[in-house]
């Protein structure tokens, strides 16, 4: 007799057309039924067009047909919105309250780190204004999706995107809204995206301690917080601003990183402060949190963002910083790496 293994290991071989994850990953599996060698398929319907619907349910009819002591198959689509059908397991916010420190990046070496541990990742970029994270993947496909929802990009090595960059007509155009827009956005990124099921969505935040990260510390139920600093005097105020927005808003630190500490001259084995000493330590004690590390600026990390290939990314600092990250981060998969 076929049995609901058999069938749930058959319908992952269906792809949900446009974002490249199987139906179980985004969750869109709500019932199976097995009786009288007939097999009855319950999926939602959420993000997808008609085309896709029927795309989907001929795939599902020949795959699981195929199975033995199958002779029927009948799939039927449900309504359900994208909040009720997402499955986030924890969700970290990368934010400070200064801009250029380089928290799109943090935000994205993040996501890497945990990817490449075998954990299923996603990246919301809610800088709304300033969005950066789909040119440094090299992404500039256009989500797909119909009115009851909105499909997230798939990076290359299969990081869920979502970016008001990806929805503009052009990646340079200016997006001139004012904060209750800005807001809506951001909750519709939240609410109204398929995520599926995911390890971890990391949530790329703008600078400040305003509209924007408010909004995301009281819709998006955080996990926790990681907060990105530079070396000069004049961020680290600005950045304790965001500790303490986060702490008033009881939202966990789960870390400090400092970006840009140091360059690197290989040519004569030397470290160059070229914004002062590191208060990377200090910022973490202002913000009871773990020093999770350093990022110093490495010509290569910018040459691969500027050519949309951060994924390919790998050096011993940022090894050192990925298990910092991994360690502190809450039910992270270490056991694992994916090549």
């Amino acid at each position: 007799m076929i049995n609901k293994e058999q069938i749930e290991k058959a319908l992952s071989k269906v792809l949900v057309p446009g974002v490249g994850r199987n139906l179980a990953q985004l969750n869109m599996i709500q019932g199976i039924e097995a009786a009288d060698n007939t097999v009855r398929v319950s999926l939602a319907s959420t993000a997808l067009s008609q085309h896709s619907r029927d795309w989907v349910k001929n795939q599902i009819e020949a795959i699981v047909e195929k199975l033995p002591e199958v002779n029927k198959v009948e799939a039927e689509f449900v309504e359900i919105k994208p909040k009720e059908l997402n499955q986030v397991s924890n969700i970290i916010a990368v934010m400070s309250g200064k801009g250029g420190v380089g928290k799109s990046l943090v935000a994205s070496l993040i996501a890497i780190a945990l990817n490449r541990q075998g954990n299923e990742v996603g990246i919301l970029d809610a800088d709304i204004t300033g969005s950066s994270i789909p040119k440094m993947f090299g992404i500039s496909t256009r989500p797909t999706g119909s009115d009851t929802g909105i499909l997230p990009v798939i990076s290359r090595t299969g990081i869920e995107i979502i970016s008001m960059n990806l929805l503009l007509p052009q990646e340079d155009d200016a997006v001139i809204w004012r904060g209750p827009l800005i807001d809506k956005a951001i909750t519709q990124f939240w609410e109204e995206v398929v995520w599926g099921k995911l390890d971890y969505l990391i949530v790329d935040l703008p600078p400040g301690t305003a509209d924007a990260p408010l909004t995301v510390m009281q819709v998006v139920p955080l996990s926790g917080v990681i907060i990105v600093s530079t070396p000069q005097d004049l961020a680290a105020m600005v950045v304790r601003k965001a500790v303490s927005m986060a702490q008033k808003m009881n939202k966990p630190i789960l870390g400090v990183v400092e970006n840009m500490s140091y360059l690197y001259v290989p040519e004569i084995d030397k470290r160059i402060e070229l914004f002062g000493k590191s208060k990377g330590k200090l910022m973490a004690q202002a913000a009871r949190a773990p020093f999770l590390g350093q990022l110093p600026i490495d010509p290569e990390l910018a040459r691969l963002c500027d050519e949309g290939a951060i994924e390919r990314y790998n050096s011993d600092t940022f090894t050192t910083l990925s298990q910092a990250f991994i360690q502190t981060l809450p039910n992270a998969k270490i056991e694992r790496q994916k090549q």
